[in-house]
């Protein structure tokens, strides 16, 4: 990864204190790279950025939830009373309770709701976790679909081999690499210009589960994440955007044009995100407040504003090939 270029730097008090190493893609609604820093054909772990694709796939076994469960079901959610609550609602109609989730428990997100599950008498429990709302879709699909639930997580269970085959056709690659992602489910790797091709057909889709998805992400933000995530915020300032992340710092983004944008940061600084995406985003002709916020987000020292996480340059090179893909 040290082939990355430095693309944000953190100030503290006119001092650059850290760099952070990363590569970006953007891919046009023809499915060809456009733009590229970095090694964006390398293979990566999309982690959570591959949520979306995933729950399209159990749409199309059978999920039958709509709205904000839908929104829940591709979620990296901070763990707030809406997300609880609404685990447990999809939960119920699938006549199951949180026993039956095997994600791997945590405390909220979040740090208010952390606080208030604490208070509460609460410790880490698969409920609050960040996944539970994928866990709770992915066996409500085998409920729906007349599976086994027991094994649910297995790479070969219909439910993880229709979230395999989502994410291949989205992408238009093959998924490899199998792995246990954090959370304990199955997760696969893409290339990053893969993962931008997959956001940015989600994005346009026009029909389908890929438009139930990406309305539901649309119509939801504070679902996908939390109320007051910076992903939302992104969702609020750029219409028809969908977006997710993932760990060790990835970031997908869709636009309703079909372009596809995806970040992918060298040693896992998700700090590093914001300045980037909406440097990308302002490149390609968007603008809004929270655009600006992100590209400088403050630095603190005792709790005032000391310095910034800011772009250090973009070196998006246009791909001369302009080759195709998928």
């Amino acid at each position: 990864m040290s082939s990355d270029p430095v693309i944000v730097e953190v100030v503290r008090a006119g001092f650059v204190e850290s760099v952070h190493r990363a590569r970006v893609v953007v891919v046009g609604p023809d499915a060809t790279v456009q733009y590229e820093a970095g090694a964006v054909g390398r293979r990566m772990y999309p982690r959570s950025a591959n949520k979306p694709m995933q729950v399209v796939g159990m749409l199309g076994l059978g999920l039958d939830v709509t709205g904000d469960l839908l929104a829940l079901s591709g979620a990296s959610h901070a763990g707030e009373a809406i997300h609880v609550d609404g685990v447990r609602r999809m939960l119920e109609a699938a006549g199951l309770d949180e026993s039956a989730l095997q994600n791997t428990p945590d405390m909220p997100m979040d740090a208010a709701a952390a606080a208030a599950w604490a208070a509460a008498g609460h410790g880490p429990s698969s409920l609050t976790q960040n996944c539970s709302g994928k866990h709770a879709a992915m066996l409500t699909t085998a409920v729906r679909a007349g599976l086994d639930i027991a094994t649910y997580r297995d790479p070969q269970h219909p439910v993880q081999v229709a979230c395999r085959e989502a994410i291949g056709e989205l992408s238009g690659e093959v998924p490899q690499d199998v792995a246990v992602d954090g959370c304990g489910a199955p997760l696969w790797s893409l290339t990053l210009a893969g993962m931008a091709r997959a956001f940015g057909r989600l994005a346009a889709a026009a029909d389908g589960p890929a438009k139930a998805v990406a309305d539901a992400y649309r119509a939801h933000p504070e679902m996908v994440s939390g109320t007051r995530h910076r992903e939302r915020e992104l969702h609020a300032a750029i219409p028809g955007l969908v977006c997710k992340g993932g760990a060790e710092a990835c970031q997908g983004i869709g636009l309703p044009d079909g372009t596809g944008i995806a970040i992918k940061i060298a040693d896992g600084g998700a700090r590093a995100i914001p300045a980037i995406a909406a440097a990308v985003l302002q490149r390609l002709g968007h603008e809004h407040p929270t655009l600006t916020e992100h590209r400088r987000m403050p630095v603190l020292g005792h709790g005032d504003r000391v310095g910034e996480i800011r772009l250090a340059e973009l070196p998006l090179c246009v791909r001369a090939s302009q080759r195709a893909h998928g």
